[in-house]
């Protein structure tokens, strides 16, 4: 087995990532990706990572824009399709054809798009606290709660986010951040020390909020008339590999309405929840998210 390392690894997309990365290459289980979200690194996966590299490939990015990758600043190089690309990318130039897949937040929302669009190179796809794309878009026009708790998507696409966080300093940031979601004392020292270490980047702050910047997705203001958008009425189409949706229930953000319809969109579809953990589930409850991944990828080994 190689012991878990963090390398650089220049993409065909044109940036280069810092991706951590180990366990064994060879084998009858595939590799896995994992994509974190905002504001967080590859160390989101850190204890998913620590025991699953054990007897599977792992590989773990730090996802443009975030942690120690390169960092474009224009809002349209954080498009999803480039997102996507990404990863793609990263398969091939680790020489990974089929994968299983996971994702986190804004990694979830790419793991879904990903899964969409490249379902012959996904073996299974395991989205934690992250919404379908069918279901959120039609959840923020048509549910008043989802959409009140979606506003700080509002709030981080302003131009002057930039200004306030370094008028606010970095810690009040933090605070901010991770405060409403989590008890800040779950948060380990060496951790806040990395955030705030990869947040004082030259760049880091703008290149985090264009993800919101770039993304599609319609916010309407609390009681704003607003449609559903065009794209939402047409036929989506289904995934049909397995798949594992994993849920804190105390999401302040994303509320349990995101799982609601999901059977109609997803063929084979397993949802683990936990009322204790909210949005950071990954790291405020590890052992609920690697044994549920564990249990459904060794549904391969069980069933050849």
């Amino acid at each position: 087995m190689t012991a878990l390392a963090t390398v650089r690894i220049p993409l065909s997309t044109g940036i280069t990532i810092n991706a951590c990365q180990g366990g064994p290459r060879t084998g009858r289980r595939d590799p896995i990706i994992f994509l974190h979200g905002f504001p967080e690194s590859h160390r989101t996966w850190r204890y998913q990572l620590a025991d699953l590299s054990q007897d599977h490939f792992v590989v773990a990015p730090d996802q443009r824009g975030f942690g120690r990758s390169d960092k474009p600043q224009d809002a349209a190089d954080y498009e999803a399709h480039e997102i996507v690309a990404d990863l793609i990318a990263l398969a091939d130039a680790l020489d990974i054809r089929h994968f299983s897949l996971v994702g986190h937040d804004w990694g979830g929302a790419a793991a879904w798009l990903a899964a969409l669009t490249h379902p012959g190179r996904i073996r299974r796809l395991v989205i934690v606290n992250a919404p379908h794309p069918l279901i959120f878009a039609k959840s923020l026009i048509e549910d008043e709660q989802q959409r009140a708790a979606s506003q700080y998507m509002r709030a981080f696409r302003s131009p002057l986010i930039e200004q306030g966080i370094k008028a606010m300093g970095l810690e009040a940031f933090f605070e901010k951040s991770f405060g409403p979601h989590v008890d800040l004392a779950k948060i380990p020292e060496r951790e806040r020390r990395r955030y705030l270490e990869d947040w004082s980047q030259p760049g880091a702050l703008t290149a985090m909020f264009n993800w919101y910047r770039a993304s599609k997705m319609e916010v309407p203001a609390p009681g704003e008339q607003a449609s559903l958008p065009a794209w939402t009425q047409t036929p989506f189409p289904r995934l049909a590999m397995p798949t594992l949706v994993i849920w804190g229930l105390k999401d302040k953000a994303l509320l349990p309405i995101q799982l609601e319809g999901l059977g109609g969109l997803v063929d084979d579809l397993q949802i683990v929840t936990s009322a204790t953990a909210g949005h950071f589930i990954p790291w405020e409850e590890p052992a609920t998210v690697t044994c549920a991944i564990r249990d459904f990828l060794d549904l391969d080994l069980r069933h050849p």
